[in-house]
């Protein structure tokens, strides 16, 4: 489905998804790559209905390998909306709290829409100071149970899509570089990318259909 998004989207191509299938099939294609595991999620899935209503908030951790082999770690800050989808990124050299913090004034600045509340899970980042920075904000701070990354699922569903559609593509030169590259990814994520939740139409495009 997502081929028949990009096709009727950006080439003005609209075939059905049975003759993609049937094509993808014909050129050895059709198969996810050996080792990708399918897991069941067993929680009741949901979706809020306005824009801010409920935001989710968590740390991606990055390895990449520099120029004399070293390796290089960074911590990408994600938040998404769950009503939307829309998403606001942020690089940081190490994720203590005044990071968090840094980045939650970040995305209460950039999100269109008022913040009512944030989740996270119960990382060193997101204690007391950042608990209580969010709620002087006026925006409730709520944590998950310990163990169940399940409840913050469109955060972590979003960092799959990272990996599979952004680093995976993506070659370490320096931090201005990544900086820059993942701020066009997140402009293409947010009005350009086709999301399977919101049959083909994109963050923003679902962003102005709803109340």
């Amino acid at each position: 489905m997502r081929i028949v998004w990009y096709l009727a989207r950006y080439h003005d191509i609209r075939i059905s998804d049975a003759t993609v299938s049937r094509m993808l099939k014909r050129n050895g294609v059709n198969r996810l790559p050996r080792g990708t595991r399918l897991r069941k999620v067993h929680t009741k899935r949901y979706n809020k209905r306005v824009p801010g209503h409920h935001i989710q908030m968590d740390v991606k951790f990055l390895t990449f390998k520099g120029r004399r082999g070293e390796k290089i770690r960074r911590f990408q800050f994600t938040a998404i909306d769950d009503a939307t989808r829309v998403r606001a990124l942020k690089i940081y050299e190490k994720h203590p709290q005044a990071s968090a913090i840094e980045f939650v004034d970040h995305v209460i600045e950039s999100f269109p829409f008022r913040i009512r509340e944030i989740r996270t899970d119960n990382g060193h980042e997101f204690q007391a100071k950042f608990h209580w920075h969010v709620e002087d904000q006026g925006i409730r701070h709520t944590y998950i149970r310990r163990g169940t990354p399940q409840l913050n699922g469109k955060v972590e569903r979003s960092h799959r899509s990272d990996e599979q559609e952004f680093y995976q593509l993506l070659s370490y030169k320096d931090d201005v570089d990544l900086e820059a590259k993942l701020d066009e990814w997140e402009r293409f994520y947010n009005f350009a990318r086709p999301h399977g939740a919101f049959n083909g139409k994109t963050p923003y495009e679902a962003l102005r259909e709803k109340p």
